[in-house]
């Protein structure tokens, strides 16, 4: 017979809840924690986000007086992750090829909402719980965005974000998303090429002198997407390309940033012409700031001690990726990440073994149980 955390999961991930389209998984978790005595609110950050579901904030008042904990995990998956269909073989749970798993972030609610209902039926002394169920995290971390931040009172959180559950997570960089339209000049390519400006050269131009992929140890840039062009006999008049620049470091993240608009500067300035010349728009948005917060804090020596307790053997980790924890520690409240056995996730080989569900929510169980005794 499988263990309960087993079951949840392979029943959330039957929902789909690509991102923006996340009705059907947010009703299902409301009545779970409704089902649970706790008290369940859905906000209407869908009207900033674009999608069909409001974050979820529940409180759990507990019986011993303190300031609560907050536990917080997003309800979305990428693409491609509707019909999702789980095989389960050898202990591992997989997809059938054609999409995605998403246990991330179902790992991550399955285990906190089954340890719940287990600490919450076994009557023993509980502290006050806030969790927060994100939407459209997948997409910019948009729902914990558009979240009222000022509603938490918890004096930490954490994050069931990332891969093996004995990973912790206390940082993470921030990030600049990098838009760039190229303009060029339109001609027939075949009849007068020599009258038009091409603003992909121009761009591919730019692109190949940027930085790019891994700067330092702390820094990295990517180029992801292209779109221009509307036929092989028309000189494109108009490229838009779509980037990034992520660092721990505030001054190595402004200095990327500039470096990159140098590059396309430099190339803009190569197609200048007595008919006119190349030209460019430049777009930077700050999508989330970096955090960092040292081993010794009690946010993380509480999960460190709660690991132990279980057998588990805790690795300190620094983080390459934005989550909801970025913005949550922007807003004051102290959050690390914590693991929850995903693998090779955004992928069609994404994995989980069920050996890490069941760590996951005992390791929850321990945390909830650690912070009490405080």
């Amino acid at each position: 017979m499988q263990d309960e955390v087993v079951n949840y999961f392979l029943e959330l991930i039957s929902i789909d809840s690509e991102s923006g389209d996340e009705r059907a998984i947010i009703d299902r978790l409301k009545a779970d924690l409704k089902a649970l005595g706790v008290k369940v609110e859905e906000d209407d950050a869908y009207v900033l986000t674009g999608g069909n579901a409001g974050n979820l904030y529940a409180q759990i008042p507990g019986n011993l007086n303190k300031k609560p904990i907050l536990f917080c995990a997003h309800s979305d998956t990428v693409k491609p992750g509707k019909g999702i269909k789980p095989i389960v073989k050898d202990g591992i749970i997989y997809s059938d090829g054609t999409t995605i798993l998403g246990s991330d972030d179902k790992s991550g609610i399955a285990e906190l909402i089954t340890a719940l209902k287990e600490i919450i039926e076994s009557g023993e002394k509980l502290p006050p719980i806030e969790v927060l169920i994100t939407v459209s995290e997948e997409v910019g971390l948009l729902g914990a965005k558009h979240f009222d931040k000022s509603r938490l009172e918890s004096a930490w959180g954490y994050a069931l974000d990332t891969h093996q559950v004995e990973e912790l997570v206390i940082g993470a960089p921030a990030q600049n998303s990098i838009q760039i339209t190229f303009l060029g000049k339109e001609s027939h390519a075949g009849v007068e090429p020599e009258k038009g400006i091409n603003a992909i050269r121009v761009a591919a131009e730019a692109i190949t002198a940027m930085p790019l992929g891994r700067i330092d140890h702390e820094t990295t840039s990517n180029i992801g997407l292209i779109n221009g062009g509307v036929a092989t006999n028309i000189v494109p008049n108009k490229v838009e390309v779509k980037g990034e620049a992520r660092s721990h470091n505030h001054s190595k993240l402004e200095q990327l940033t500039s470096d990159i608009r140098h590059c396309v500067e430099q190339a803009v300035q190569h197609f200048q012409y007595d008919f006119g010349g190349a030209s460019f728009d430049w777009k930077v948005n700050l999508e989330y700031e970096a955090f960092h917060i040292q081993e010794s804090e009690p946010v993380v020596q509480i999960a460190i001690d709660a690991m132990h307790r279980i057998g588990l053997t805790p690795k300190i980790t620094i983080g390459g990726g934005g989550s909801d924890a970025n913005i949550i520690n922007a807003s004051g409240l102290p959050m690390i990440i914590c693991g929850t056995g995903m693998n090779k996730v955004h992928t069609l080989n994404e994995e989980i073994e069920i050996e890490q569900l069941l760590k996951g929510k005992e390791f929850l169980k321990a945390l909830i149980r650690r912070y009490a005794e405080l």
